[in-house]
């Protein structure tokens, strides 16, 4: 069972949002919070897996919401949810920690496709945020020291199709160890902290297209 939080200030999402989840045979809404500070005063008490974190709330929003719940249970997944293909906060939200985006619009099986891709390992991106992100990521490519191999660069493209190192580690026929070796080599060359931050620099070193 994968143990789920909601963070969003529209209260009628939120309990559209926790009614859908709630109809997930292997998802369980364990609480929801109409505010960052709410989320934040109950953290310690929560036993989840994964937050659906909106990014656009008032007084905290979801970059400071997540930039403080990773400093207290960093294992805790955040997938953002926002209404915007625009937003101007996407790399904050990155770098806050957030492990994939989806629109507010999305259906009942893309939101069951992200919570379980990114709580296998995996990352996920709704294709418009995806399409968005890659092209304010298109100037001029960022220099690596380290040029990566040829397994690298191909564990790298399965990577920014969202899959997880168990998917990776079978469709190359490779360990789980080798996989993993190569997923680190690849954040050291590229100077990036998570895949969220990876998925970005590859699309604008031309690894991977979308």
């Amino acid at each position: 069972m994968i143990r789920v939080a909601v963070v969003d200030d529209h209260e009628l999402f939120r309990e559209g949002l926790v009614m859908v989840l709630n109809q997930m045979n292997d998802i369980e809404v364990n609480a929801d919070f109409g505010s960052g500070q709410e989320f934040l005063k109950a953290i310690d008490d929560l036993d989840i897996d994964l937050v659906l974190m909106d990014i656009n709330m008032e007084v905290m929003n979801g970059i400071e919401t997540t930039q403080k719940l990773k400093a207290i249970k960093p294992e805790v997944k955040v997938i953002a949810v926002t209404m915007y293909t625009d937003d101007s906060y996407y790399l904050q939200m990155i770098n806050a920690g957030a492990h994939g985006f989806v629109l507010k619009k999305a259906g009942k099986y893309e939101l069951g496709q992200a919570i379980h891709e990114i709580h296998n390992g995996g990352n996920y991106f709704s294709q418009e945020i995806l399409q968005k992100m890659a092209l304010n990521a298109i100037a001029k490519p960022e220099e690596t020291e380290n040029k990566l191999s040829v397994r690298e660069i191909e564990v790298l493209q399965l990577i920014c199709k969202g899959h997880s190192t168990k998917e990776i580690s079978e469709m190359l026929f490779l360990s789980h160890k080798t996989i993993e070796v190569h997923r680190s080599n690849i954040l050291r060359k590229s100077g990036k902290k998570n895949v969220a931050q990876l998925v970005m620099w590859a699309l604008k070193n031309n690894y991977a297209t979308i």
